[in-house]
């Protein structure tokens, strides 16, 4: 890399190279930092607690025990409790933190919220990638790209025992083979990110389409081919597990409707919610969250209207209109667009064109709004994220 794409010349003092290594990381983990620090404000010797509840507490217990040992008292949105009800979880997560636990003494709390924050670490070095690659960007975009990563309403789910900072890490890497061509790479991190969340549909697809236009083009020989074809591996397995665990072809589909209460519906009950918040709302997380909703539809536009590249807003696309199309949780929603990630790209490279200081001004006004409502999120929103 040359010193016109921001780094250091060769043979300068390494001091220089050393920052230029770990600014992703830094960027990131400084974002990460202040939404944590406020949090501890917050919830005080609970923070722990907080950073582990909700659905984390499910992905350490199947962690620690497996499918067939959560205990029993760990309820579905119904209150019920059967020997399918864990499988609506994928298992990448727990696996890697059932992993870790090995390096932890075994506590699996501590592994939990390790993975999250490498994996983290790991998405901001490909988001600050995906910021360099894309037409108008450059190492400054990418940077801004991460901290507003770290910094969208909900990300303290990134923070949480939750999946989203490791499905992030893989969906942005996925997504940065594509760019570069780099199929292996691709269809790894898909097929990893299959083992991880339902949302996983999102990469294959961008990765298929993008896999399919090269072979198309004759471009890569027989890569593309494998790329493509070992993307869908992690999804369509552990689908296929689940089927064959329960009987039904689309057993994991019913473990959804049947115990989480997500299902698609082509946006009946969204709709329904929205009007009801616009109408009649009263809860600041509702307000928020329809506000997302909204704003993910006018980034998606914009980043068709920019330009961005087409695998991205595939990807994009395919993250944003299932939120919207799915009946469920609407608490959850706002969560669910986490990995929406390359909707920021026309942001962060606009910004990067901007003085230095407004650039850094808008971060840290966006760091210090996502910290005080991901701390609203736990300790004062009475309900499930």
């Amino acid at each position: 890399m040359s010193a016109a794409d921001g780094a250091p010349r060769t043979g300068a003092p390494p001091w220089p190279r050393i920052a230029h290594a770990l600014a992703p990381a830094g960027v990131y983990l400084g974002v990460r930092a202040v939404g944590v620090a406020v949090l501890a404000l917050m919830a005080g010797p609970r923070l722990v607690a907080e950073l582990t509840s909700w659905d984390a507490a499910w992905l350490l217990a199947i962690a620690e025990h497996g499918y067939a040992g959560v205990p029993a008292d760990m309820l579905d949105a119904f209150g019920r409790h059967t020997p399918e009800t864990p499988l609506g979880f994928f298992p990448g997560y727990p696996a890697l933190v059932a992993a870790v636990g090995l390096l932890t003494g075994g506590n699996l709390v501590v592994a939990g919220l390790l993975v999250a924050a490498a994996a983290g670490v790991a998405a901001a070095y490909a988001l600050t990638a995906i910021g360099e690659l894309v037409p108008g960007g450059s190492r400054r975009a990418g940077l801004l790209l991460t901290a507003l990563f770290g910094a969208t309403p909900m990300s303290v789910v990134l923070s949480m025992a939750y999946t989203e900072a490791l499905f992030c890490a893989l969906a942005a890497w996925a997504l940065v083979g594509v760019l570069r061509e780099r199929w292996l790479l691709a269809g790894l991190c898909a097929a990893g990110a299959g083992l991880v969340r339902p949302t996983a549909s999102a990469v294959v697809g961008a990765v298929g389409l993008a896999a399919l236009a090269a072979v198309l083009a004759r471009r890569g020989g027989l890569r593309p081919w494998l790329g493509g074809a070992l993307a869908t591996t992690g999804l369509l397995g552990y689908l296929g597990w689940v089927a064959a665990r329960t009987g039904a072809p689309d057993g994991w589909f019913r473990i959804q409707r049947t115990g989480w209460g997500w299902y698609l519906d082509g946006g009946a009950a969204t709709l329904r919610y929205l009007g009801g918040v616009l109408t009649a709302g009263e809860r600041l997380f509702d307000a928020v969250t329809v506000v997302g909703l909204v704003g993910s539809l006018v980034l998606l536009g914009l980043a068709i209207v920019q330009r961005v590249p087409w695998p991205l807003v595939v990807y994009g696309a395919l993250v944003v209109l299932p939120v919207w199309a799915t009946a469920g949780l609407m608490n959850a929603k706002l969560r669910l667009l986490v990995p929406a990630f390359v909707l920021l790209v026309p942001i962060a490279t606009g910004l990067a064109r901007r003085r230095a200081g407004t650039a850094v001004a808008v971060v840290a006004a966006a760091a210090l709004a996502s910290a005080w409502f991901g701390g609203y999120a736990l300790t004062i929103w009475r309900y499930g994220i």
